[in-house]
């Protein structure tokens, strides 16, 4: 098994604070996992025994309402933990996590989660931190939502996406979501998202091709997410 002392990825979360033999002991309790595009890491409801660290790949977060949409509330990449804020607050998972393409994860039983934010006070404050940044972003999300016109949420996510994903070579974004997953994650219907995304391209936007897409003046579209 893979050391993580060795590992890159902890210095992109809160594991970058724990010491080389705390490092050394998680690498000896954790298992690798393996997912495919679309398998769940885990859905509502579950009681977890630990944390996943996104190794590689990307998923998105979702939220069912009482009508039975699915709403995405967050996407999460390489580097990230995945249910720490159930482990802390010790309740079950409040949110289903499923794979957005191939990936993999590290499990971290929770045991060693709750030793090292016990002993740890460097790695407890960060965790900490992580879940208050984690919260600022759900608020912010909250308020998109309710204020925002669904045009507006849609350039706004465009840019999000291009920002937190990149693009690859060719310019598109380093994310290919469908269409209902474009209209889960800004709050609307799937014909409404087709709708817009049409419209962004004819006005010269975006580009798009599959489900791949280019962004091609930001600049208006920050116009947009601004009311204007």
């Amino acid at each position: 098994m893979p050391n993580c002392n060795n590992c890159i990825i902890k210095e992109l979360n809160s594991f970058r604070t724990l010491s080389e033999s705390e490092l050394t002991e998680i690498s000896h309790k954790k298992t690798v996992f393996s997912f495919k595009k679309g398998d769940l890491l885990f859905e509502e409801g579950t009681n977890l025994n630990g944390i996943f660290c996104l190794k590689k790949g990307k998923c998105k977060v979702s939220k069912l309402s009482q009508n039975g949409n699915s709403q995405i509330v967050r996407f999460i990449q390489k580097g990230e933990l995945i249910g720490h804020r159930s482990i802390i607050s010790e309740t079950s998972a409040n949110l289903t996590v499923t794979a957005l393409e191939d990936m993999e994860a590290c499990f971290i039983p929770k045991n060693k989660i709750y030793k090292n934010f016990k002993n740890n006070n460097e790695f407890s404050l960060d965790m900490t931190r992580s879940l208050s940044s984690d919260l600022n972003n759900a608020n912010i999300s909250i308020t998109n939502m309710a204020q925002k016109t669904v045009t507006e949420r849609l350039a706004d996510s465009l840019l999000f996406f291009q920002k937190t994903f990149g693009v690859d070579a060719a310019g598109y974004l380093k994310i290919n979501l469908s269409r209902e997953e474009i209209a889960n994650s800004i709050g609307t219907a799937t014909e409404s998202s087709i709708r817009l995304l049409s419209k962004f391209k004819k006005e010269g936007l975006i580009e798009i091709k599959g489900k791949k897409i280019k962004i091609i003046n930001k600049t208006k579209l920050q116009h947009i997410t601004e009311g204007y």
